[in-house]
């Protein structure tokens, strides 16, 4: 391969992506490509790797080609496969705007979680771009007894599972969590036996909620949209609120470091999560960069 890959650049609320179109999954994007243009200094840079592939064509995604065209073949920024990205999604869906491959409105996307539903809000008057509302599926409460710790501290948890799996402590104070440069440890191991995203929350006001985030595979980042998700699940819980029971969607607003998202649980149990999407750069990978890498 000598020849150049486009490439684009964007984030969700500061959670930043590479991303590589790629309709027809020709290219060899395995773990240690995927970690090298996901490397801050030496590649491009993101929290992870956003493969725009065409469900058809992607033998993980072609049951879902009928319901979906395009698959979001997402990749945790040191390589590692993820199931979701609720962030990922918003910007992969931006990509798509931009390309003229989907206009404002209504939209499918194949993830490893299933299918999600999208809408494009209609432009600002300043012609700014929309918000994008992403259906995120159902929360699943597993139960038992979690806890997480950083330091000599340690808090008890709850497992929420997002298509993929969270821990949400909620702590007095978002810098107990420390530099978050290492994994949270947690216990027991077998509630996570492919590690775990840890979210510390605290509560700015009703239904007012902020939170810092250790996503594994990636480390701290400034936001992670399933994590925000399950944040709300968590604290709509802990207040007594279950949409399903009392027939009234919960609407929680979450900060992140990032930014801000607006989360509703429906009484049909369905999430759904509200932010912005930017694309800020584009550009072409030198293909003999590319070739020499580690695949």
């Amino acid at each position: 391969m000598s020849t150049s890959i486009a490439f684009l650049k964007g984030h969700g609320t500061e959670n930043d992506f590479v991303i590589v179109p790629d309709p027809g999954n020709t290219l060899d994007l395995g773990p240690g490509r995927v970690a090298a243009l996901c490397d801050r200094r030496a590649g491009i840079g993101g929290d992870g790797l956003l493969h725009v592939v065409r469900s058809a064509a992607h033998p993980q995604a072609v049951a879902m080609a009928a319901e979906a065209e395009w698959f979001m073949d997402y990749r945790n920024g040191d390589g590692s496969i993820a199931e979701m990205c609720g962030n990922g999604v918003r910007v992969f869906a931006r990509y798509l705007q931009r390309a003229g491959l989907v206009g404002e409105g209504d939209l499918a996307v194949a993830t490893r979680g299933g299918v999600k539903r999208v809408h494009l809000a209609k432009s600002a008057a300043d012609g700014s771009p929309g918000e994008i509302t992403v259906a995120m599926g159902r929360a699943l409460l597993p139960g038992g007894a979690v806890t997480v710790g950083v330091g000599e501290r340690e808090w008890p948890a709850r497992h929420v599972d997002m298509g993929n799996p969270h821990a949400v402590a909620f702590v007095e104070d978002l810098a107990h969590a420390g530099e978050l440069s290492t994994a949270p440890r947690f216990a027991p191991a077998a509630a996570y036996p492919e590690g775990v995203n840890v979210e510390f929350v605290v509560d700015r006001g009703p239904a007012h909620l902020a939170l810092r985030v250790h996503e594994r595979g990636s480390g701290e980042t400034r936001s992670c949209g399933t994590g925000a998700c399950a944040v709300a699940v968590a604290a709509a819980r802990r207040d007594g609120v279950d949409p399903a029971v009392t027939g009234t969607p919960a609407t929680y607003t979450v900060d992140v470091p990032g930014g801000r998202l607006v989360i509703t649980e429906r009484p049909d149990g369905e999430i759904e999560m509200t932010g912005p999407a930017e694309i800020v750069a584009e550009g072409e990978i030198d293909g003999a960069w590319f070739e020499n890498l580690n695949a």
